[in-house]
């Protein structure tokens, strides 16, 4: 396979994309940038390209951190360090795995030398290996919590801290944070949002003459790499001049108070929480001046700045959509404008720039130099009558099909049309009994790398977390055995012991969703939907993995199949339609076959059943019977579960009840899973697992 990096002047169209990462080619202060599109959209291509622009690296000869030799880190685990002459190499693009250790990101102390000889043996990790270079995570949205706090705090810090039992080595980490998501396989935390500077939204284009031309280009380099490579290392050249110039004009650019009232005014009108906005934006602007050669900013630079740094700063829960309202940015920018300055501070005549691109889509055969630098901002977004978008209600986002106007009568065929959601509502977590070993989250107990330290093992393979008084009491008895002399501690390999800790893990949510004609009353569908939703919710702050199964008419389907993606799950919730008899052995079924298979893919992730029916089984020969059976197949595989109780009116038949008996699980009523009524539900989830046990 050849070495050759497809070239970044070669790459057609995503112009946000290439200006976002040039910007902070630029200026690294700018905090990073977070590529969220559909896969295939050359998310991947466009940051290895980013590598090779970048300039030549000055370090000192032998350093294992990468330290300038104009100005060595004091602190350097490899230092003290002289100022003088070093080497140079190519800056680097380093790659975090989805599945990378604590160890591996931020390097690992040897421990067992740093009892008994009382040095820091310290081997570097990634953070180490991207300082001044590139530090690419692919499916950020999938690393695991604690990694990329990690991850974010040394990318705002510039410095990477590990210790250990009160060892500690510290070294510099400044480098460029690129990260790539697909929305479809879940989401974010907003507070991780937040530590991304930029961010951009990448899709395919649907223009045939531009997908064209990518699928031109992309088989020319397959054909012939090195080639390729060379028909564009004019137009690489350039750019790369360029993104040197920038960084040099960077410290003159001026950002004048005006240029900053906009700054404020912009965020103080999209409401963004905190104030880190506010410091992107400032370095975006003057990055983007110093791009385009200008020793002041403009209000054109603070819009661009805008479209790039409040997207995703503008989301308020999973199912809002990143995006920001351009015709209210262009009024906040106008209303606080420098009267000082031409048309608000915009340039006044785009033609004026020679380096403007003059192809917008960036699908000519020679981009040039300005091509990426040629804004444009994001898709259409944010328009108050679009569903999902943030100024348009909740019940919108989910519902997806405007309301009937029979009064909630079917209209055809036993089939409704679907109903808005009820409003949501804060519940408390329904946890799986017992102790698992899935990965992090916030929902049930487990074994974990991170959380409140239970106990001491000997380690299985690596050293992880020490757990120094049990090692301690390993190796004391030994000393005298052992010629100890002196203050120090003899401690072999077998003395050392890890720390067992216990914290929370995330699970698969599968719920089993009843939308047949007995759930067909427009209020009651709509309340069912509201608590489907905050499940949804709490699924979504505990880290899960959800699944949809959905029965009516004579069959169950799977209409979402187990995702880290909450918001599809919403968005299929909102389309749901009800209508005809009630299959229920048919949706346990379908359950227990989803389940099955998930068990096969991830053994360790253990399932939370949620059944949401009124327990109504009709429709085929013996319907009770054949439910009672199904049910008893979750009750024998131990699987955890919940029964949402939909029944309502004066007489109830209690049949939720005698299901949820027969799959081991509990039973809870609508109004039993708010927040201040679900407290027993979860002490009762967790007593039904202990008798199946004991059982």
């Amino acid at each position: 396979m050849s070495s050759t990096t497809y070239p970044f002047t070669a790459l057609v169209g995503q112009d946000d994309l290439r200006l976002a990462l040039l910007l902070n080619a630029v200026s690294p202060r700018v905090g990073g940038v977070l590529v969220r599109g559909e896969k295939g959209t050359a998310k991947s291509t466009a940051v290895r390209a980013l590598a090779a622009l970048l300039p030549a690296v000055a370090v000192v000869p032998g350093c294992r951190f990468s330290c300038d030799p104009g100005e060595p880190d004091t602190g350097c685990p490899d230092g003290p360090h002289e100022t003088g002459a070093g080497g140079q190499r190519p800056a680097r693009m380093v790659e975090l795995p989805v599945g990378a250790s604590e160890d591996r990101l931020v390097g690992a102390l040897d421990m067992e030398r740093a009892l008994a000889e009382g040095v820091k043996s310290f081997e570097p990790g990634l953070l180490a290996d991207a300082h001044r270079g590139i530090l690419y995570v692919d499916e950020v949205n999938l690393l695991h919590d604690h990694l990329v706090d990690v991850l974010l705090d040394a990318a705002a810090m510039g410095a990477s801290y590990v210790e250990r039992e009160g060892v500690s080595v510290r070294h510099a980490a400044r480098f460029l944070l690129v990260g790539t998501m697909n929305p479809e396989e879940g989401e974010l935390r907003p507070q991780l949002l937040d530590r991304f500077g930029l961010t951009v939204e990448v899709s395919a284009s649907r223009e045939p003459e531009q997908r064209v031309e990518v699928v031109r280009r992309r088989l020319a380099f397959d054909d012939d790499p090195v080639g390729f490579a060379a028909r564009w290392a004019g137009e690489e050249d350039v750019l790369r001049d360029r993104v040197t110039a920038a960084r040099a004009l960077l410290p003159r650019v001026r950002l004048g108070d005006g240029a900053l009232r906009q700054i404020a005014a912009t965020c103080a009108a999209f409401e963004v929480d905190g104030m880190r906005a506010d410091i992107v934006m400032a370095r975006t602007a003057t990055a983007l001046a110093a791009w385009a050669g200008r020793e002041d900013v403009l209000a054109e630079d603070v819009r661009q700045a805008a479209l790039l740094a409040l997207p995703h700063r503008r989301r308020r829960n999973p199912f809002d959509a990143p995006g920001i309202d351009e015709d209210r940015l262009d009024e906040t920018l106008e209303q606080f404008a420098d009267p000082g300055e031409p048309d608000g501070g915009r340039d006044p005549d785009p033609d004026s720039d020679p380096d403007r691109d003059p192809d917008p889509d960036g699908g000519g055969d020679g981009p040039g130099p300005g091509g990426p630098g040629g804004g444009g901002g994001l898709p259409p977004q944010d328009r108050p009558d679009v569903p999902g978008t943030p100024d348009a209600p909740l019940e919108d986002a989910v519902s997806g099909a405007p309301e009937a106007g029979d009064g909630g009568r079917p209209s055809g065929g036993g089939q409704q049309r679907a109903v808005t959601a009820g409003e949501p509502f804060r519940t408390k977590p329904l946890t799986v009994p017992g102790t698992g070993d899935g990965a992090a989250g916030r929902r049930s107990r487990a074994r974990a790398e991170h959380g409140r330290t239970t106990g001491a093992r000997r380690p299985r393979g690596g050293l992880g977390p020490l757990h120094l008084a049990a090692t301690i009491r390993a190796a004391a008895p030994h000393q005298r055995t052992r010629g100890r002399r002196g203050p120090g501690l003899v401690v072999r390999r077998d003395d050392l012991r890890q720390s067992v800790r216990e914290g929370r893990e995330s699970n698969l949510v599968l719920f089993v969703v009843d939308a047949s004609g007995s759930m067909a009353a427009r209020q009651r569908m709509g309340a069912v939907k509201g608590a489907v939703l905050s499940l949804l919710l709490d699924a979504y702050q505990r880290r899960d993995k959800v699944g949809l199964i959905t029965f009516r008419g004579r069959e169950a389907e799977l209409v979402l199949p187990p995702t880290s993606s909450v918001d599809a799950a919403a968005a299929r919730l909102g389309l749901l339609p009800t209508g005809g008899r009630t299959p229920l052995a048919a949706g346990l079924l379908k359950a227990h076959d989803v389940l099955r298979v998930e068990r096969m893919r991830d053994p360790s992730r253990r399932p939370l059943l949620v059944v949401v029916t009124d327990g109504r089984a009709t429709g085929g020969p013996e319907p009770v019977a054949l439910a009672s059976r199904a049910a008893g197949l979750h009750a024998s595989d131990g699987t955890a579960s919940v029964v949402v109780d939909c029944e309502s009116g004066p007489v109830r038949l209690g049949l939720a009840n005698r299901l949820a008996g027969e799959l081991g699980g509990v039973v809870v009523t609508l109004d039993g899973l708010r927040a201040e009524a679900i407290a027993g539900v979860v002490k009762d989830v967790r007593t039904a697992g202990d008798s199946r046990r004991a059982a």
